[in-house]
């Protein structure tokens, strides 16, 4: 049977989403812990296939003790070369961890909806290696970016915040954008944090939804195959440079 993956959440009410149902779907069990609630992280992760760490509303900056705790945490899963994954927040941890700086735009703008993802060089390489290309549009909730750590390679970039994807070796990556969220995702987030879509840059609830059916099919298709990927048994590699 397949190991569990440790799914890592910030919110009492938040769920892996898509991401959730797709390891279901290849066997793996979750085991869910909420650092921000008392939920303690494995002092090592050889009884897991890999970890997630997801978004929230608090930043990387944070001084809150779990906030610094799951940041040194991520050093566990670098060590032991694990399939690491952070969304949002959890790039922002993994950028953290590796000395880089999270940061609020200048003029304040936020990424709220869909906007474009544009691979490097190494992004496509990296496309090539999983089979299908990049989406060009992924969805955002956020307003804080993260710069590439010198250990790391730059796989995709945005326009008001340029890091939007981030590789570590070969087992860990860190992505800005959701590709977790489903529909009914959507529509709880545009509902209870509606005083995020009048930030400069935001999209409105409509834009949003109508952003989905354009743009979810292909990040659908990249999602599926970017885990199996992600899970694939890997050698390992020491850390590339920047």
């Amino acid at each position: 049977m397949p190991q569990p993956i440790l799914i890592v959440l910030h919110q009492e009410q938040s769920t892996p989403g898509r991401l959730g149902r797709l390891l279901v779907e290849r066997g793996h069990p979750l085991d869910i812990r909420r650092p921000r609630y008392g939920d303690p992280l494995p002092a090592t992760l050889a009884d897991h296939a890999g970890a997630i760490v997801f978004g929230g509303p608090m930043s990387a900056n944070d001084e809150d003790d779990f906030v610094r705790r799951e940041i040194d945490w991520v050093g566990v899963a670098l060590k032991e070369e694990k399939p690491y994954l952070g969304l949002c927040l959890g790039a922002q941890m993994l950028a953290r961890h590796l000395g880089a700086r999270v940061y609020s735009h200048a003029e304040g703008r936020a990424e709220i909806g869909y906007y474009p993802l544009v691979p490097t060089q190494t992004g496509r390489e990296v496309a090539g290696e999983i089979g299908v290309p990049w989406p060009g549009h992924v969805y955002h909730w956020h307003r804080e970016g993260f710069d590439c750590p010198p250990c790391s390679r730059t796989l995709a970039t945005g326009d008001d915040f340029p890091t939007q994807a981030i590789r570590v070796g070969r087992r860990a990556f860190g992505l800005q954008f959701h590709p977790e969220v489903t529909h009914a995702m959507m529509c709880r987030w545009t509902v209870r944090g509606h005083e995020r879509l009048s930030m400069p840059g935001a999209q409105d609830r409509i834009r949003q939804i109508e952003g989905r059916y354009m743009y979810d099919p292909a990040v659908r298709v990249w999602l599926d195959a970017f885990l199996d990927h992600w899970l694939a048994p890997s050698e390992p590699m020491v850390t590339e440079a920047h």
